[in-house]
């Protein structure tokens, strides 16, 4: 659940009259299980998001479960050693901070920062399991593909938008600055065209197409011919994903593909 999601659920059971508690990391030292901001709703019997897990998790639930049944309004914060005392072998220390839940603390909920924008040309199998991973994600994804039917028909999260267009390539212009691209459409020459798009605007933060090392040749030859300078062609990814994960399952190639993503830097690193 990414954090946004976590903010509507928040949202949606104080809308209910749902009492919880919302547990936030607020200081993280060292090796730590989540970083600093991760949350946590916790009601009477179910809890939501997640600080980490094991036993820190365990008594942050107990702790904000206790503030529940004796009606306790205070904020409370608790700092934790991460180490044998607690079962836990991190190393590090988090301070955590329970409080109610209530309109201050959705007002105090920062909203969380996108890692990237990603223009994901292609719904086919492994742009449909690449939308998939990005839904737990907190990023922007612009989702195109010139058949509408492709896309799938359940509610995606508001992070992802699909866009059906007859022009696929020219969509490439509507992109922030920084934007990574992704393309593994239906058709070589529309992969071409987009790939061409995205190297004349020059400003991209990631440019990855679906492939073998022989297209990616087939494609620099061609886009050399069109007068891309070489450096500028040194940075198309292809094929694309991290080394040493084998098979070509969709879904591999997808999980590759998502992890190569999380490793680039952004405009804000």
């Amino acid at each position: 659940m990414t954090d946004d999601e976590l903010h509507r659920v928040a949202a949606a059971w104080l809308a209910k009259g749902r009492r919880a508690q919302v547990v936030e990391v607020v200081q993280a030292q060292g090796s730590t299980p989540r970083e600093q901001g991760a949350r946590m709703l916790v009601s009477a019997d179910t809890s939501e998001g997640t600080i980490g897990g094991g036993h820190l998790e365990q008594q942050a639930i107990e702790g904000a479960r206790a503030a529940l049944r004796h009606g306790d309004e205070a904020v409370q914060e608790h700092r934790f050693a991460l180490g044998p005392a607690l079962g836990q072998c991190c190393g590090g220390t988090v301070l955590l901070r329970s409080r109610p839940l209530d309109a201050r603390a959705l007002q105090d909920w920062p909203r969380p920062a996108a890692r990237f924008t990603l223009q994901l040309h292609g719904a086919g199998h492994v742009g449909r399991e690449i939308a998939r991973l990005l839904a737990r994600i907190d990023c922007h994804v612009q989702w195109v593909d010139e058949r509408e039917t492709e896309f799938p028909d359940h509610p995606l999260p508001t992070h992802i938008e699909t866009l059906s267009s007859d022009t696929p390539a020219a969509e490439v212009a509507g992109a922030p600055p920084g934007a990574f691209y992704l393309v593994l459409t239906h058709s070589h020459a529309l992969d071409f065209e987009i790939v061409a798009a995205v190297l004349k605007r020059g400003d991209f933060g990631f440019l990855g197409l679906i492939g073998s090392h022989s297209k990616r040749a087939r494609f620099v030859h061609r886009l050399a011919d069109r007068g891309f300078d070489e450096a500028l062609l040194e940075r198309l990814v292809c094929p694309i994903g991290v080394p040493g994960i084998a098979g070509k399952q969709p879904a591999l190639v997808a999980i590759s593909a998502v992890a190569q993503l999380l490793q680039q830097p952004t405009l804000s690193s």
